[in-house]
């Protein structure tokens, strides 16, 4: 064997006992937790290869270059004696991280990320901890202690008997091919092979129950997908628990006088529907629709992006950090929702969404989150309706939405996310030229997804399930093309159409200027249900009394009460306005209505403290 073979050989062979590695910390890990997971399964141990592989890749793609890139001075003995040594102390590092998580999962719930380890306070926190975790887990360390000695051993070392080779140039060529090959093959490893997007924490609940997602996992994995992921939420103290408990308590118990009411609920969330699309000749079926509903004029969304959406209506999730909760550290923390909510009093339970089947990670979230069944793009069947893009057209996706509810044993809950008004606003070759193009791009395609609404609830009417279902029609967020000022403050880039719409009840009509959010939509489908529960939830239910709205973007939290709008950063106000009569917030109140902000900063910290606490700590369930 030449002496570059044994370099591609000699790295291979510590890759390969890297991986073992990983599978044994593995094991151990589920052995040590047993109670806190399913049965391991095959599925678990295939996305768990997939998961090491990618971490070891991302670790270990410097070893590979070290290791390959072709020259002489690699055979020299000392570079190779300091290559076997950062190799093993490098990987080390992160195999401690997968047993650190043995026992630290027990109180975290999930795997460690970039975050907590590097959290600011957790200095202290390790100090403290760190002493009494060794004395009751000693074990731990010493499993930890001899396999990193057999580690060593076991780690091959280059041939000692090596000489140079007088290299030509095509022999240089030859080595540079297998380098390159060698390095287009861990790249793909790392990211977890040739699909569109590289693995992602959130796909760990591919290989199996989201109970069994940290197990398909591995620490090293987590930490290095969070190293640029800033999540932006940290522990703060504004108030001790009991202070916290009596301003801000997210806690909800729902106990109805009467029976429960078992109607259907379907949820259509429409993309980009912003009030600025609302009333103004785009949208002609939802403004029919809107007198026949119970609308909230003042509807806004808990988010910017479509990713925001789902868990804020879903699970009454806000988005209040830099990362949407889906794709954040936190993605994997345990929820409680509509649909396991729901699937307790007997529904049957799915998620639409026309788009490619993984887009947006909300099949994976549709199953962290509860969902019997989820359908893409995948499961469609219908005549042929690819936007060419990324997703099957609104109108055929919302007829065979309409059949697909007949299949389905009542009582469900189901929802629909539309896609067509979506950039780059593809609408079919049929009806260019039918609707009004209005005065943005996207608003062609919002006339388009209204059209397919309309055509959706001819074909619903039909259905015996109609008389007895709820509607709630609302969409994610803005579109940001609103063409008039109010539509670009930090009102207007958050306001959107929510409304509810029950055909058997002529008493649930009417417009309510209550503030209300998509949060809000949770507890209130509960309480008109006559659900009881008992839920985390950041917003309110219909019925309360309470006027508030909370939102974030770009490191300010945006807090609305009755008529006032807050404006609030680096732990204090900074802006405060009458919204409905300062429209374009030009005329900041904060200094002439200094007990107003006193008194909604007291609330909003609270409610920041509590969401971070809850959220970092896995507490999002009772």
């Amino acid at each position: 064997m030449n002496n570059y073979k044994e370099c591609i050989v000699l790295f291979l062979k510590r890759f390969l006992l890297i991986f073992l590695t990983y599978q044994f910390s593995r094991f151990f890990f589920y052995l040590i937790n047993l109670n806190y997971f399913d049965s391991f399964t095959f599925q678990n141990f295939l996305g768990g290869v997939f998961f090491d592989f990618s971490a070891i890749s991302y670790v270990n793609i410097i070893f590979l270059i070290a290791h390959l890139v072709p020259g002489n001075f690699k055979y020299n003995l000392l570079y190779q004696t300091i290559l076997k040594i950062t190799f093993y102390i490098v990987n080390l590092l992160f195999i401690a991280t997968n047993f650190i998580d043995i026992i630290y999962y027990r109180f975290t719930g999930r795997r460690s990320t970039f975050a907590m380890i590097t959290a600011k306070g957790m200095e202290h926190e390790a100090i403290g901890l760190i002493p009494s975790f060794l004395k009751e887990f000693w074990y731990i360390c010493v499993i930890f202690m001899i396999m990193i000695f057999l580690l060593w051993k076991a780690l091959p070392d280059f041939n000692k008997k090596t000489v140079r080779e007088h290299l030509k140039i095509k022999d240089y060529l030859k080595k540079y091919s297998y380098f390159i090959i060698s390095l287009m093959i861990i790249i793909i490893l790392g990211r977890g092979g040739l699909q569109a997007k590289p693995l992602k924490i959130v796909d760990g609940i591919k290989y199996g129950s989201s109970t069994n997602s940290s197990l398909v996992l591995n620490t090293p994995f987590t930490i290095i997908k969070t190293l640029t992921k800033k999540d932006d939420i940290k522990k703060v103290n504004y108030y001790n628990q009991k202070e916290l408990n009596a301003i801000y308590n997210p806690i909800i118990s729902l106990l109805p006088q009467q029976d429960a009411v078992k109607k259907n609920v379907v949820i259509l969330i429409l993309e980009s529907f912003g009030n600025e699309n609302i009333g103004r000749g785009q949208t002609p079926f939802i403004d029919s629709l809107i007198t026949k509903s119970y609308y909230y004029k003042n509807g806004f969304a808990n988010g910017k992006v479509s990713i925001d959406a789902v868990p804020s209506i879903f699970s009454s999730i806000p988005s209040l950090m830099n990362n949407s909760f889906i794709s954040s550290s936190y993605s994997l923390n345990k929820i409680n929702g509509l649909p396991k909510i729901l699937k307790k009093e007997g529904y049957h339970t799915s998620f639409f969404h026309g788009a490619f089947n993984g887009s947006q990670n909300f099949e994976e979230y549709s199953k962290i989150a509860g969902f019997d069944q989820y359908f893409g793009k995948d499961q469609y069947k219908g005549k042929e309706a690819f936007d060419g893009k990324w997703g099957i057209f609104d109108e055929d996706f919302l007829q065979f939405y309409a059949y697909r509810l007949n299949t389905f044993k009542q009582p469900f809950f189901s929802s629909l996310f539309t896609i067509s008004s979506h950039n780059p606003y593809t609408i079919p070759e049929r009806y260019k030229g039918k609707f009004p193009k209005g005065t943005t791009v996207i608003q062609e395609s919002i006339a388009y997804t209204d059209f397919a609404l309309k055509e959706f609830f001819k074909t619903a009417k039909k259905q015996d399930w109609y008389n007895h279902t709820l509607f709630i029609i609302t969409a994610d967020h803005t579109s940001s093309e609103g063409d008039k000022d109010i539509d670009k403050t930090n009102i207007g880039k958050f306001r959107i159409p929510i409304l509810f719409f029950d055909p058997s009840n002529p008493e649930l009509i009417g417009i309510d200027e209550k503030n209300f959010q998509q949060i809000d939509i949770m507890p209130s489908i509960l309480d008109y249900l006559n659900i009881k529960t008992k839920m985390v939830s950041f917003g309110k239910s219909y019925k309360s009394s309470e006027n508030f709205v909370v939102y974030y973007l770009e490191g300010t939290y945006h807090y609305i009460e009755d008529d006032y709008y807050l404006a609030f950063a680096n732990d204090q106000a900074i802006g405060l306005y009458n919204w409905k009569k300062d429209v374009l917030l030009k005329n900041n109140l904060l200094q002439q209505e200094k007990l107003r902000v006193k008194k909604y900063e007291k609330f909003l910290k609270a409610y920041i403290q509590t969401f971070n606490q809850r959220t970092i700590n896995n507490k999002l369930t009772i």
